[in-house]
């Protein structure tokens, strides 16, 4: 077996690997594109960090590749589509720099209320001023934690032992989690106007993105103060700027950035209350080991066949079993995926009920792919096959796996029901002839929808010509109409439209649908 790493790794991950009898271990650094596509055939596993690009060209010139390891949590450099279409298993490390982020956070916070950074560079000008440097104390004050996993809930742990209160928003936490780690949980909205700091540990997605802007900013403490270690964009920066420009906010502290390395004229580094550093978060000696020796244990193991760990596109399962759960497996997905952003509430139980001929296998792939997808929409590449089950355990969310012999509605079908603390959702998936994935009940409306891409979910009241004009505003704005779904609980009663678009909605767009009469209810799903 030939092992590839071409981004540097600590010394102590590259020997796990060496010390295998029949690895071979190639230390390759700086390779251009054109290099690694040249080199990747001869490999059986590649190990990079954030500096090389796994593009689809690569991945498609790998005609040996088995596994993709990225030392690190993210695996945005990483083309997952293609990797999963050509069976190479992409593993992270989502554990390995916990302690690490979370000290550079709580390091930040500190920094930002004793202005540490301004006065080291004042008085090595030789300015000796104590009174422009006036700070204040942490003790006393809130924080409020946007993203409540393995990170966010290590600094929330640390800011209590400085006394602070500390409130938490996170979809996915349950209330008696909340409790038993002596936070608060809050909607988004709460936190922004109660908080003293803000501090950020959630993935960047399409729900994610400008999470914090001109809207929050508004609503924001002008004594607050702004953290983020997570990821850039996150943070709207326009509005940011805004929020400095007007003393909006106390100050803020970035550790990532829109466009890293961060620009030469970005207007963030023009003011005094903005401190930043070059995405140093998981950037300390132990945190690198860590990642290293974890992510060389995960690639050893799976190329001798002694089970997969951390996979984000691929389940543990046997290579005959898997050809039949295979299009299970992406159902599972995209079901989930649907449901995560369509419930209401902080989700408590996810119960599962498998009927028809997948009962005669392990359906155990099958569940952790769906859970997989109903924790994707806010946990993002945090979550995968192999850990969706223990976050969701974290979380608090009974997952329930019924396999059952009784004859169901539909034959060969999954049925999806969560409970949360608003509602009950129930939601039907089953193959179609060529085995592709289809929605075929949501709650108690049958549907025939196709859960590929974008997908518009709206409920509107049954009437005559709304089809219409849906159909006219994603027509002005240029918007194509893959496929739709109609379906009615009653006549003239709440009809359930699902409508699969070529490319995603802007969101002004999404708003005339709201406004549209007769439409109770529109949102944007991508699966």
């Amino acid at each position: 077996m030939n092992i590839l790493i071409s981004d540097k790794l600590a010394d102590e991950g590259v020997r796990i690997l060496t010390a295998v009898k029949n690895f071979r271990v190639d230390c390759k650094y700086g390779l251009t594109p054109d290099q690694l596509r040249a080199a990747i055939p001869d490999y059986h596993a590649l190990i990079v960090r954030s500096e090389t690009k796994v593009t689809e060209d690569i991945i498609n010139a790998a005609d040996s590749l088995k596994v993709i390891g990225r030392a690190g949590v993210g695996l945005d450099n990483v083309d997952l589509k293609a990797a999963t279409k050509k069976g190479i298993v992409a593993m992270n490390t989502p554990s390995g720099n916990t302690t690490a982020t979370a000290e550079h956070t709580m390091s930040l916070i500190l920094a930002l209320s004793r202005n540490i950074p301004q006065a080291h560079a004042s008085l090595k000008q030789g300015i000796w001023d104590r009174s422009k440097f006036k700070g204040v104390e942490l003790h006393g004050k809130t924080l409020g934690v946007i993203g409540f996993g393995r990170i966010g809930s290590t600094v929330a742990k640390f800011a209590k032992a400085f006394g602070m209160e500390v409130l938490a928003y996170d979809p996915f936490l349950s209330m008696e989690l909340a409790l038993q780690k002596g936070v608060a949980m809050v909607d988004l909205r709460e936190l922004v106007q109660r908080s003293d700091y803000i501090t950020v540990h959630i993935p960047l997605n399409e729900e994610t993105k400008d999470l914090i802007s001109d809207r929050e900013f508004a609503l924001m403490k002008r004594t607050a103060r702004l953290i983020n270690c997570a990821r850039g964009g996150i943070v709207n920066e326009p509005a940011l700027v805004r929020a400095l420009e007007k003393n909006g906010i106390a100050g803020c502290a970035l550790d990532v950035y829109d466009h890293e390395p961060l620009p030469q004229d970005s207007p963030l580094l023009k003011f005094d209350h903005c401190i930043v550093t070059p995405h140093l978060g998981a950037a300390t000696s132990e945190a690198q080991i860590n990642v290293a020796i974890e992510i060389a244990e995960s690639v050893r193991n799976a190329l001798l066949g002694k089970g997969i760990a951390n996979a984000v596109n691929f389940p543990s399962v046997d290579a005959e079993a898997y050809e039949f759960l295979s299009p299970y497996i992406n159902l599972g997905l995209r079901l989930g995926k649907f449901a995560g952003q369509l419930v209401h509430g902080r989700i408590k139980d996810a119960k599962v009920v498998y009927s028809g001929a997948i009962t005669k296998y392990q359906v155990a792939p099958v569940t952790l792919s769906l859970v997989n997808g109903l924790l994707t929409p806010v946990l993002g590449d945090r979550v995968n096959f192999v850990n969706a089950l223990d976050l969701a355990k974290e979380r608090a969310i009974n997952v329930q796996e019924i396999v059952s012999n009784n004859d169901e509605e539909f034959v060969n079908c999954l049925k999806l029901q969560i409970t949360t603390d608003k509602e009950i959702f129930h939601l039907w998936g089953a193959l179609s002839g060529n085995k592709k994935p289809r929605i075929v009940k949501i709650n108690e409306v049958y549907v025939e929808a196709n859960p590929d891409e974008y997908m518009l979910f709206i409920n509107n009241t049954d009437k005559p010509g709304l089809i219409g004009a849906i159909g006219t505003i994603l027509a002005e704005a240029n918007i194509n109409i893959a496929g739709i779904s109609l379906s009615r609980e009653a006549p003239d009663g709440v009809a359930v439209s699902v409508v699969n678009v070529d490319s995603k909605v802007p969101e002004d767009v999404v708003e005339k649908l709201r406004m549209t009469k007769g439409v109770l209810f529109v949102k944007l799903l991508k699966v």
